[in-house]
């Protein structure tokens, strides 16, 4: 027998039903922006280009003498660029640029988690940021690698890195508020039973809550600071403060409810970000083919990450929420209060009173920052030791976020269909199965020594299909982990928590990059840097699995409270 759904006319939406609509749109287009410059400068061309600025300014060794483009210099021979009256590796020179952007950016993002926290900036700070490294990649256009002025390219590159984490701290901080308007969760707030049925079904993450993740209660009440039903500057309701409910005494649909409208929202930033990177790739497969890949090239392809960074971020003026209500604190004074507030939270009584959360930041540590650094090694790998031309690090560049986006959807389903593993323990999965590239790649150190080429990515091929199963797990990872940590954070202050965690974010690791070139430097084979990413992975993951996830959000509420 089969059984029909009586048809009905949906009602038409709410001005404020539609201002939720909107503001996650906006939300959305920033992630469309900027994970274009993400993919297609940050994580291939960006690295690559300052290495070949560095290698067109450079000298061979061991004499010091040659330039390394001269004709006579073997492609496989050592290069190295005087800066500052030191020498550096070419190879290393880019990883050291990153690791300088993230020293940066995280006295930039801890300055203005405080102010961020505040309705009236957050979105201003977001914008601002955004348009300050959309510039910097721009300018790229009209920087040679012949010029006297070609070490520009440090800070231009610094700034974009350091524009681009910043204003992620004020787009992450929106997360928590934008799941909490989801029709579901509003359905669960509601413990209308018949509402939350109608809704979940078609959830794509939807996983089962094991016991220790579940939260019991009576009834709702209030956590956040206001009500959503403000104005923005045109008249409009603006969705900018979200009202989250207090989970431990919430109906007992509503924290499941939250969870995975929360890796919802986040997969489905994830996956248009990818889609945008993937398409920008594509585009710039034209100039790096026609000039052969070219340091023109480079800078052409960088150049329109900026522009696309830029035009994409109008989207989010447009449509994103703000609003002109609350206080307007001296920012001076609350970068002041972000820097106290800061070594108070470092307290180990304060830190006592949010372990679980201290502990997911640490896994976060170890683990974002050795999985972005496998990334960036990867490409400068392929590069410097397999030789593969600028085309086929193109391919590999858009074989990540391609896969990216399909892991992304996929362990979704695989979780809820099959596993029914809670949010934590898909993360441990991933991380596990990430270490095993790393892994693979150190198994070539003997292989390579034994003039072995095949296994252990000595042969070009392998790297394609590195990128695949790297990226499969890569994007549902970013995905999971930035919808947990909102779970236990304290509400009303995330852009606070979103500026730690956005330290050793895609675009802000430093302790990888940083002991990556060292390891390159002092061994001349950068390869023998894939047994310390293997290391760094899997430490990480008996401190994820010690996090309990369930009184990580009540202490985050007792803490917000406080």
């Amino acid at each position: 027998m089969v059984c029909w759904r009586k048809s009905s006319t949906a009602p038409p939406l709410s001005e404020q039903q539609l201002a939720d609509r909107r503001h996650k749109r906006g939300w959305l287009a920033y992630a469309f922006a900027s994970e274009a410059f993400v993919i297609v400068s940050l994580t291939l061309f960006l690295p690559v280009a300052l290495e070949q600025y560095a290698r067109d300014n450079g000298r061979a060794t061991p004499e010091l003498v040659k330039p390394c483009t001269a004709s006579d210099v073997p492609s496989d021979a050592g290069c190295k660029v005087n800066l500052g009256g030191g020498w550096i590796n070419t190879t290393s020179f880019s990883l050291y640029v990153n690791a300088s952007s993230v020293a940066l950016q995280t006295l930039v993002v801890i300055s203005m988690g405080a102010i961020a926290d505040r309705p009236y900036y957050r979105k201003r700070l977001l914008l601002g940021f955004a348009w300050l490294g959309a510039l910097c990649t721009i300018i790229f256009f009209a920087l040679p690698s012949s010029s006297k002025a070609w070490p520009l390219a440090i800070p231009l590159a610094i700034l974009s890195n350091v524009g681009y984490g910043a204003s992620f701290v004020s787009l992450n901080a929106y997360l928590p508020g934008i799941a909490a308007r989801d029709p579901a969760v509003l359905a669960a707030s509601t413990n209308d039973p018949a509402i939350v049925e109608d809704l979940v079904p078609g959830d794509i993450h939807a996983p089962s809550v094991p016991d220790e993740e579940k939260t019991v209660g009576v009834a709702p009440t209030v956590a956040s600071e206001k009500s959503t039903n403000e104005k923005d500057e045109s008249g409009a309701a603006a969705a900018t403060v979200a009202p989250v409910l207090d989970t431990s005494v919430a109906p007992p649909s509503y924290s499941a409810a939250l969870s995975r409208a929360m890796a919802r929202t986040s997969a489905h930033g994830i996956a248009t970000g990818y889609g945008a990177g993937i398409a920008l790739l594509i585009i710039s497969l034209i100039p790096v083919i026609i000039l052969s890949g070219s340091t023109l090239a480079l800078r052409i392809a960088i150049g329109m990450s900026g522009i696309w960074w830029a035009a994409g971020t109008v989207l989010t003026l447009l449509w994103l929420g703000t609003s002109e209500r609350g206080d307007k604190p001296s920012v001076p004074r609350e970068i002041v209060r972000a820097w106290v507030e800061l070594f108070s939270m470092l307290r180990p009584s304060e830190m006592k009173k949010l372990a679980n959360t201290f502990k997911f930041l640490a896994a976060w540590f170890l683990l974002s920052d050795g999985l972005t650094t496998i990334t960036a090694t990867a490409i400068l790998f392929a590069k410097t030791t397999l030789h593969m031309p600028s085309t086929s690090l193109i391919a590999l560049g858009a074989l990540v976020p391609l896969a990216g986006i399909c892991g992304t959807l996929l362990w979704p389903i695989i979780q809820r269909r099959f596993l029914h593993w809670s949010t934590k323990t898909m993360i441990v999965l991933l991380c596990s199965l990430a270490s095993l590239l790393p892994l693979y790649g150190s198994i070539g150190i003997p292989l390579e020594r034994k003039g072995v080429h095949g296994g252990g990515l000595t042969a070009s091929g392998e790297m394609y299909g590195a990128a695949v199963f790297f990226g499969l797990l890569y994007g549902a990872f970013q995905s999971y982990a930035r919808a947990l940590f909102g779970e236990i954070i304290p509400p009303s202050e995330e852009a606070r928590w979103f500026a730690l965690y956005s330290i050793t974010d895609k675009s802000s690791s430093f302790v990888g990059p940083l002991i990556v070139g060292a390891i390159a430097d002092a061994t001349g084979d950068i390869r023998w840097a894939f047994v310390f990413l293997f290391g760094m992975v899997l430490v990480a993951i008996p401190v994820l699995l010690s996090v309990n996830v369930r009184r990580g959000r009540e202490d985050a509420l007792r803490y917000q409270r406080a």
